[in-house]
């Protein structure tokens, strides 16, 4: 390994052909496969233990294990030159993104925070359950990075910088893991339940006790692999929980488990008893089962924000100072360098045009697809797409300043806080666990006291038939159901639990393009001279402007004859000749500024196309103005229905928009929709939500745009269209994948149907322990008797979730066979 590799110099994976990350380590030019490696191989270089890459012999096959054990003791993490990459600082405060290994349930995240807000140093800690990620912000005087990842070392979690690589390769670890665990359980119940069959028998009928003996031994020996392999993380997570004095419900799984194993191997070896080993495995086998459904949907929704995070690209074209330009990181440009940012190009960086003209799509931020029009002067963000015109920008902001970076931080903040509901729920599970140990408890002592042989099976009895199986299938099983009815209404349920909270709903929030509307611009109407359309059409076909598609889109014959020397002004129309004659179409103002004044008629509809809100295209050739155009965004065909159907049930209907004013009170007024507030950034549609919790209303909102990501995580219950941005969809609940807008006013029935299928499963529940647990701490239900009774518990709370099935049936679909709907089912 003392050469230099052909591949990165410190862990060996491919380099970028146009090799952007070169460096110098112990003298000499190497390079890189990205920032990340440089910085740290520089670290090591300026720490003097470059000997560490020549006295290796192999790549590492984790990332962890790429850095020196000396250097990473030494604090590679608190270097500066280290934390350039992944650290974010103001007035004086740090703050960094943390992944955490380790986390399998809420509880963990509790603790987790609990551990690193009890910090000195630490000024506020939030732990995202959904990407386990962690936001911290510290005081750099008063503790370093490298310290708040030791306390969270102590208390058995492992954490490190956020990396999109590492995490998907943690992830995908996690998912293999549990895959193999899964896997284990099940090939062993299987053979256990066999098995068990023939042992129940032998209380009916005679059975050699040689075969007895040996059904119980390769029971317990099928058994093992499952308490120890596949269950291991509820005895870790159980025993994390109590050396912190937390309760969790892995701490009665934990003891079940043990407890009936214990019991059954005990019986095996003397001979006498009966066995649970087959309750045991099927026990593990359903909640692991759980937790690799919950795992999938948290990979899904921490893909959708690494989305977010590659939106900007890694490399720009910088601007020397001779006039030439260089591809370099983006990483490496500083307030006040100058960018060039080609036709098609997506936009590097937070700046201010300084040379050029263009249209800028902005729809992956703000989620309007009309371009705006951007010259000398006027800011650009970066992660919008540049149009048809080449431009110059001056840097002003990179990396973690950058718009994209704070609807990022926007999101994550939205999706670490939890619903009142969870609260709710993690108190009463917490009492649960409490009250079931302290109840066995009691029930032994009391037990030993009066017969000590019995006292051990009493209390075996009473942890299985009071095992928390029913208590944790009440809600998913019945959420399940239900998800499964609305799939089969083109809707995807992304997180179950807001089926509960969808029937308290007091207000629904929409957003404007691409949810009310389609998102596509069309011809609203024209007034001018006969064939107008079609000239504008014509001209219209040399632009890839969205307004220009539409004009084209709507005429009956673009290809006039006699069209030539098209000329492109991008941001305000094109210029051309048809017929000989020189004709301009495009934004309003410019082909005033071009032809001059229209006349009177044209000026009043032009006024009036302003006012409900449409972009205004206008025509006008050398004999003078031919035509104005009004291009606006479809609306959906149901929306009106859907908004009264909403206002039926008592939900107070908003729009809340980025859209300008008299946009958004033309679409209200035509939808039925009261409340308006437009001109709303991310942020201010994120402060109003807040407003509205802070009052007691519960909010549901919709929308479909990246900027409506931070909103739809921080709303009680949030919808987004299947056609929406990904980042849309992962931090909704619900995702509309037909596009229908009327499935909202049945998904509320569906919830409102769920949370009474809940509350009579969890009445069975309780119901049950409440008559299970007097008589199994009476000595009364043997421990053959806890494991029939424990499953029969789970299956009578399954079979009345399973009624929920009846939802679909019989109903009528509104406005089934209408044109409207069927052309809304063509465009899904």
């Amino acid at each position: 390994m003392s050469e230099a590799p052909a591949g990165c110099y410190h862990c060996g994976l491919p380099v970028p052909g146009n090799d952007p990350w070169r460096g110098t380590v112990g003298g000499a030019e190497v390079s890189f496969c990205c920032a990340g490696c440089r910085a740290v191989a520089e670290a090591i270089d300026r720490a003097g233990l470059t000997a560490y890459y020549q006295q290796r012999t192999a790549y590492p096959e984790r990332p962890e294990e790429a850095v020196p054990e000396v250097l990473r003791d030494a604090g590679l993490y608190d270097r500066e030159e280290v934390q350039e990459s992944f650290v974010r600082q103001e007035a004086g405060i740090r703050e960094a993104s943390l992944i955490l290994e380790g986390i399998t349930c809420a509880a963990c995240v509790w603790l987790n925070e609990r551990q690193l807000q009890a910090t000195q140093g630490v000024v506020d800690a939030q732990v995202n359950y959904t990407t386990h990620r962690a936001r911290v912000r510290w005081d750099p005087d008063r503790i370093s990075l490298s310290q708040i990842l030791q306390r969270i070392a102590a208390i058995g979690y492992t954490a490190h910088p956020y990396d999109p690589e590492r995490q998907e390769a943690a992830l995908a670890r996690e998912r293999r893991d549990l895959l193999k665990r899964i896997g284990v359980a099940a090939m062993a119940t299987v053979q256990l339940m066999m098995i068990a069959v023939g042992l129940y028998a032998a209380d009916f009928y005679p059975i050699d006790e040689r075969f007895l003996a040996f059904f119980r031994w390769i029971s317990l020996a099928l058994a093992v692999p499952v308490l120890t392999y596949s269950g291991r993380s509820f005895f870790a997570g159980a025993w994390s929980s109590l050396r912190r004095g937390q309760g969790s419900m892995d701490i009665p799984v934990a003891l079940a488990l043990g407890l009936t194993f214990s019991a059954s191997a005990w019986a095996t070896i003397i001979g006498r008893g009966d066995v649970y080993f087959e309750t045991m495995a099927m026990f593990v086998l359903f909640l692991l089962t759980s937790r690799f459904l919950e795992m999938n949907a948290r990979k899904r929704a921490a893909e959708a924000n690494e989305e977010l995070s590659r939106l900007v690209p890694t490399m720009a074209r910088r601007l020397g100072a001779d006039g030439r330009t260089e591809w370099v990181p983006v990483g490496a440009l500083r307030s006040g360098d100058t960018v060039r940012v080609i036709p098609g190009e997506t936009i590097p960086v937070d700046g201010t045009v300084t040379e050029g003209h263009s249209d800028i799509n902005e729809a992956a931020l703000t989620g309007e697809q009309t371009p705006v029009h951007r010259g000398p002067g006027e800011p650009v963000l970066g992660g919008t797409t540049n149009g048809e015109g080449p431009l110059l920008l001056a840097v002003e902001r990179v990396g973690e300043e950058t718009f994209v970076s704070g609807i990022l931080r926007l999101l994550e903040d939205a999706q670490a806080g939890r619903p009142r509901i969870a609260r709710k729920a993690e108190v009463a599970a917490r009492w649960f666990v409490w009250g079931l140990l302290v109840t066995a408890i009691l029930v032994g002592v009391a037990w030993w006291l009066h017969d000590p042989d019995r006292a051990f099976w009493v209390v075996v009895s009473l942890l299985i038939v009071t095992c928390p199986c029913a208590l944790a299938l009440a809600t998913p099983t019945a959420v399940v159901v239900a998800t499964g009815e609305l799939s089969k209404r083109g809707v995807l349920s992304a997180r179950g639990e807001a089926l509960e909270t969808l029937s308290g709903v007091t207000r629904v929030v929409f957003d404007k393009t691409g949810t009310l509307t389609r998102g596509r611009l069309r011809l609203r109407a024209w007034s001018g001279e006969s064939g107008a359309l079609d000239r504008a059409a014509a001209l219209e076909q040399a632009s890839e402007h969205p307004v220009a598609a539409a004009l084209v889109e709507a005429g009956d014959g673009p290809e006039v004859a006699g069209v030539e020397g098209i000329e492109n002004f991008p941001g305000r129309g094109v210029h051309g000749r048809v017929h000989g004659c020189r004709c301009w179409v495009g934004s309003y103002g410019w082909v005033a500024e071009m032809a001059g004044a229209p006349p009177e008629g044209l000026v009043r509809s032009a006024e009036e196309m302003a006012t409900r809100g449409d972009t205004v295209v206008g025509l006008a050739g050398e004999a003078g103005w031919e035509g104005v155009f009004a291009v606006t965004d479809e609306v959906r065909p149901v929306a009106g229905e859907t908004v009264r159907a909403l206002a039926e049930r008592g939900w107070t209907v908003s729009l809340v928009t980025g859209d300008s004013e008299a946009a958004a009170q033309a679409l209200a007024d035509g939808v039925g929709i009261e409340e308006v507030y437009a001109a709303q950034r991310p942020e201010d549609k994120l402060a109003l939500v807040r407003a509205w919790q802070e009052q007691g209303e519960v909010v549901a909102v919709v929308g479909d745009g990246l900027n409506d990501g931070p909103v739809l995580a921080g709303a009680d219950v949030s919808l987004a269209m299947g056609a929406g941005v990904q980042a849309a969809r992962a931090s909704a609940d619900f995702i509309l994948l037909s596009n229908r807008l009327e499935r909202i006013p049945e998904i509320a029935d569906i919830g409102e149907a769920v949370l009474e299928n809940i509350r009579q499963n969890l009445s069975l529940s309780f119901g049950y322990n409440v008559l299970a647990v007097p008589l199994a701490a009476l000595g009364w239900v043997a421990p053959w008797m806890a494991a029939i009774l424990m499953p029969a518990s789970s299956l009578l709370v399954v079979g009345n979730a399973l009624r929920l099935r009846s939802l679909g049936r019989g109903r009528p679909r509104p406005n089934a066979g209408s044109p409207q709907m069927m052309a809304q089912e063509t465009e899904s």
